[in-house]
């Protein structure tokens, strides 16, 4: 990945989980980072924990301050903008749909305005995979499928697809490329994103930590059946990575939507993870109160074949390993075992060289 040696990259969203892995990942590769957020929004938060606030452009703004996002943009003038500012949590969104939508919608916007008229030359906007019309059939969605959404997140995530879309077919189109525009976008739909540093409220890794870690009483589950394409964090932002080098290189074919989650077989259930994580911690229980009072799919999961045929990407952690990777950096956390900054350096050395 010495591709993204000295690249100017701008990152929206570098505070959250994702975005702070990216943004050490893109730091230990010898990128220059402008990061464009909120302040983190839990404490601790692996953003702070990793000290990246010293060893970027740290810009603190809301996605929907279009004067103040076109400015951060226009002075650093990246040459790559991965766009993950959101609000993601779908029980959040069920308490405030109209500032889920506004962030993920005119967010998505903004960006993309900013791209268009700073002519930067690689945008790649991250959604979801749960941006499908999901009917609950059992089968793996693949990109060209119909777009639907049925809670306020996964609708405004849905919207968002649509928009990236409209942008590529009205000002940067495949076809006019270096005709009459020199930008080439992508939308990212990974899994089930799971990873040492997350904190966020209503997730289940966060809330399994909180159980085993902080209280130390028995871990609710809401859907033990809700089957998800689990992936670990540097999985889905390795296929991230490959996307933007391709796009980088004027391949014009690899501008649109994009799936990256994991193996067929690593589409797992609420109830096998957590028994994954209670035998790689060797303790902690849980019991099952379903709430029937938000919708909740059944199956979800993401056809990845277009992925691994046209940018050769696949996911390196099978659910085991990205469980136990999630689980070893969690408890080097809380038993003040290690340096944790380097701790996360070391995972991302170590998968790299893989």
């Amino acid at each position: 990945m010495n591709f993204f040696k000295n690249k100017k990259v701008l990152i929206t969203g570098h505070t959250g989980f994702k975005g702070s892995w990216l943004t050490q990942i893109l730091v230990e590769l010898g990128a220059r980072v402008c990061g464009y957020a909120l302040e983190p929004d839990t404490d601790p938060s692996l953003f702070n924990i990793l000290g990246l606030g010293k060893k970027i452009d740290h810009k603190i703004g809301d996605i929907r301050d279009f004067q103040f996002l076109n400015k951060a943009v226009k002075d650093f003038d990246p040459e790559i903008v991965f766009h993950l500012a959101a609000q993601p949590l779908v029980r959040k969104s069920y308490d405030n749909p109209r500032y889920t939508h506004e962030v993920n919608i005119m967010g998505t916007v903004n960006i993309l305005e900013t791209i268009r008229l700073n002519n930067v030359r690689v945008g790649i906007i991250i959604t979801t995979d749960k941006v499908y019309r999901n009917l609950d059939q059992n089968r793996s969605f693949q990109e060209d499928d119909p777009l639907g959404g049925y809670d306020p997140y996964s609708s405004s995530k849905a919207c968002a697809d649509l928009v990236v879309n409209s942008y590529i077919q009205s000002f940067f189109n495949p076809k006019d490329f270096k005709l009459k525009h020199n930008t080439l976008v992508a939308s990212a739909r990974a899994g089930n994103v799971i990873g040492g540093g997350d904190w966020a409220k209503d997730r289940l890794v966060p809330d399994l930590i909180k159980s085993f870690f902080i209280d130390e009483k028995e871990l609710i589950i809401r859907s033990p059946k809700a089957t998800r394409p689990w992936q670990h964090v540097l999985d889905s932002l390795s296929g991230y990575m490959f996307l933007v080098k391709f796009l980088l290189e004027g391949d014009m074919t690899k501008s649109g939507a994009w799936n990256f989650g994991p193996k067929e077989n690593d589409v797992k259930n609420v109830e096998e993870i957590v028994n994954l994580f209670i035998k790689v911690f060797g303790k902690g229980s849980y019991v099952v109160k379903e709430d029937k009072t938000k919708h909740e799919a059944k199956f979800l999961g993401l056809n990845i074949d277009k992925a691994q045929k046209e940018l050769n990407w696949k996911s390196k952690f099978s659910a085991e390993e990205a469980i136990e990777k999630t689980a070893f950096w969690y408890k080097a956390f809380y038993t003040k075992s290690s340096d944790m900054r380097q701790y996360t350096i070391r995972q991302i050395r170590n998968y790299f060289k893989r």
